[in-house]
């Protein structure tokens, strides 16, 4: 049986670096546009993806939202596509697109048949060049992003959380960080229509994004399309990268935050990491997935099946550029006390701290982070985001198939080391997350 186990084992690793390697060219223009081209012809469809280098973290104190705002600004239209009329024309040529923001970028993407490949890059292109942005623009984006923001956090239950509003603030005290994605409405309600084209000429020039291209290509014919439509774009100045330094959390944080659209309270444990590209991050991860990934994991077997004290439990990594945080908590399971769900909490990280985990559980964590790797890129628009990704917050490319070699890599006594290293008391926020009292 462990013979069988063993070849198991081997023929996944060599058929996940075989199905998984994903060639790509790149070159740069002459205006510091990075590009990246991707072919495949297994299906006729090609993306076409822009990152640029800026996200919620690069926003002036007062202007917070901005980037997220232009996640949707720059959908309004161009000097030459109509206003309203964007997403016309990507369904008419029977595609798709999107875009999201982070604290660190902004990625916008259309996914076409592969003949329509040439619309994709000028409507990029446009999107880079030509934007208009005007007071219409403004204030119809002003009034979608307020939406945005009422549904997704203040009438969301636990929306404060999976947001992280009623979190960063108490984690991060010098970094931007501490600053939601979506910002503050009344920071945008106060901006002057000026300083809107002031943020898109510092942030969205070519020398501050890398073009993605990935899918049913022909290299040589896509690269002279890319020269053609972003070649004569001006670049911009260069960009000052955040670079603020956090002192190190050395007290326990406790705070309260209420939500009036939850009847269920929540204790959570946030931690302050390091940077996603800092192999700490990769072993938090794994950690995570040992504590609430899937109902054999520990939290879930000790504190939902065999306690019955927690209605669900969760632990996750946001890994960003700078920073990182690592969550975990629980919802109470009838009237157990959040100080009950607290103490099985700091029980599961002391066993972390004390004992390597079993070789079983360490055979199935590799097992399921292969399966994650497997499955991160199976779509072209999967490969288009991580290619430009990589490029732009872990410089190197590369990790697109070599990633999984660092989750391979790292050791039972890594994890140990790391639980050690950054889930203690001292250095994390205690929140109780509870529905708001009906006399608040």
């Amino acid at each position: 049986m462990k013979l069988l186990t063993f070849w198991g084992c081997a023929f996944l690793a060599v058929f996940t670096a075989q199905a998984q390697q994903v060639e790509f060219t790149e070159f740069d223009l002459d205006n510091g546009l990075h590009v990246i081209l991707h072919q495949d012809n297994s299906a006729p469809v090609v993306t076409t993806g822009v990152m640029y280098h800026v996200g919620a973290k690069d926003e002036a104190p007062g202007r917070t939202g901005f980037a997220h705002f232009f996640e949707h600004l720059l959908f309004e239209g161009t000097e030459n596509i109509a206003r309203g009329e964007w997403f016309n024309i990507v369904a008419a040529n029977g595609g798709s697109n999107n875009a999201n923001t982070t604290q660190d970028r902004t990625y916008y993407y259309e996914t076409f048949p592969s003949n329509s490949l040439e619309l994709g890059l000028w409507m990029e292109s446009e999107r880079m060049l030509h934007p208009v942005i005007n007071e219409i623009g403004v204030e119809t984006q002003n009034e979608v992003v307020k939406e945005e923001k009422r549904s997704r956090i203040d009438n969301a239950p636990y929306g404060k959380i999976i947001y992280a509003t009623g979190i960063n603030k108490y984690v991060f005290d010098k970094h931007p960080y501490a600053n939601s994605v979506i910002g503050s409405m009344e920071d945008l309600d106060a901006a002057e229509l000026q300083e809107f084209k002031d943020f898109f000429k510092k942030y969205y020039a070519p020398n501050n994004a890398v073009l993605v291209v990935a899918g049913d290509i022909d290299v040589a014919k896509t690269k002279a399309m890319v020269k053609n439509y972003f070649g004569a774009i001006p670049s911009g100045e260069e960009v000052a990268r955040v670079d603020i330094k956090e002192t190190p959390i050395s007290e326990t944080i406790t705070a309260t935050e209420y939500d009036d659209n939850i009847q269920i309270p929540a204790k959570l444990y946030v931690y302050r990491t390091p940077s996603m590209k800092e192999r700490d991050a990769y072993i938090l991860e794994m950690i995570s997935s040992i504590l609430t990934d899937g109902k054999s994991s520990r939290m879930y077997k000790k504190m939902v099946d065999q306690d019955k004290s927690a209605l669900q439990v969760l632990a996750f990594t946001r890994p960003q550029e700078d920073y990182g945080t690592y969550i975990m908590g629980a919802l109470p399971l009838g009237d157990t006390e959040l100080s009950t769900l607290a103490t099985a909490m700091d029980e599961e990280i002391n066993k972390l701290k004390n004992e390597l985990i079993s070789e079983r559980e360490y055979q199935k964590l590799q097992n399921k982070f292969e399966n994650n790797f497997v499955s991160s890129n199976s779509s072209i628009q999967g490969v288009a985001n991580s290619l430009a990704r990589y490029y732009m917050l872990y410089e190197d490319i590369n990790l697109i198939n070599k990633e999984i070699e660092i989750y391979r890599s790292i050791t039972r006594e890594e994890i140990k080391e790391a639980a050690n290293k950054y889930l203690n008391k001292n250095q994390r926020l205690e929140l109780d997350y509870l529905p708001t009292p009906e006399s608040k």
